[in-house]
């Protein structure tokens, strides 16, 4: 496997029909907004998409949902303290912080990609260590290219959920969608965290499949199936390792504008890549 050597920066450009993409706990799980009313989806929430393509890829996933994890470990401490190295390097006369985060990197290709902070009870009493690890890969939080209508609908239960229970007015509750929104996130990969976590050009590509099969797999109440659809991942490989060009400059090199005043479809936006000199896109279709 071979280090990488070569800035990466990339684009995902995505559509969400009659569903619910993020939903904000404070807000009544309404989809997220920002203050000028345009949808946005976390980059925790992203990044945890991306985990769970990289799992089903059959890669070794550090931090695992419960409803997603293929291992018997319930806890972040209990899937670490189990690697025998891991332990060895957080007691005794072996605590090495920098072992820890070296073996940790080796371990779980999603410690390796976006980072991790290792910090367990009992870290400073010699009962472990605690260890931040910075990951190249870094993620903008998703935002819509026009703001969005949110849809909402009152639902109730129709069972019981103990024996004898009366249902009572108290059974209703509510549902929240966006019933169409083009979003756009971007991402940046940095070869100097890349050298110091062991990020390989190899794991380049298995985050760059993961973004175009973001979806898959992925369904839920909120997000039937068919409902989120990656259209466009862009990517771009400089020439060098610190890049021709600064991430914020690649990133402009994309332009989306709605052509409809109420644009139904992806058809309904005109999308526009310009170029940078010696800097070369490839355009990938979502799967």
């Amino acid at each position: 496997m071979s280090t990488l050597d070569q800035k990466i920066d990339f684009a995902v450009v995505l559509s969400v029909t009659k569903a619910n993409p993020n939903g904000d706990p404070l807000n009544g799980n309404r989809p997220r907004q920002n203050y000028d009313g345009h949808g946005e989806i976390s980059d925790v929430a992203i990044k945890r998409k991306i985990r769970n393509r990289l799992l089903d890829m059959g890669e070794s996933i550090f931090v695992q949902s419960d409803d997603r994890k293929v291992d018997e470990f319930d806890s972040l401490r209990s899937r670490a303290d189990a690697h025998p190295e891991l332990a060895k390097a957080s007691k005794g006369k072996n605590k090495s912080s920098d072992e820890y985060a070296r073996l940790a990197c080796q371990e779980w290709i999603d410690v390796r990609s976006f980072g991790q902070v290792f910090a367990f009870r009992g870290a400073g009493s010699g009962g472990g260590v605690s260890v931040g690890v910075r990951g190249p890969v870094s993620i903008h939080t998703a935002v819509s290219v026009d703001p969005i209508q949110i849809t909402s609908m009152q639902i109730t239960k129709s069972v019981n959920s103990e024996p004898n229970e009366k249902r009572g007015s108290d059974t209703m509750g509510m549902k929240h969608r966006v019933d169409f929104g083009v979003y756009i996130f971007y991402g940046s990969i940095n070869t100097q965290l890349a050298e110091k976590t062991g990020f390989t050009k190899e794991d380049a590509l298995k985050i760059k499949e993961s973004l175009i099969s973001l979806f898959e797999n992925d369904a839920s109440s909120a997000r039937p199936e068919g409902s989120m659809e990656v259209h466009k991942v862009y990517w771009w490989e400089h020439a060098s390792k610190l890049g021709q060009y600064s991430s914020a400059k690649v990133h402009r090199l994309l332009d989306i504008k709605k052509r409809t005043e109420e644009p139904k479809s992806l058809n309904d936006y005109a999308i526009e890549l310009y170029e940078l000199e010696g800097l070369t896109t490839e355009v990938l279709d979502g799967r």
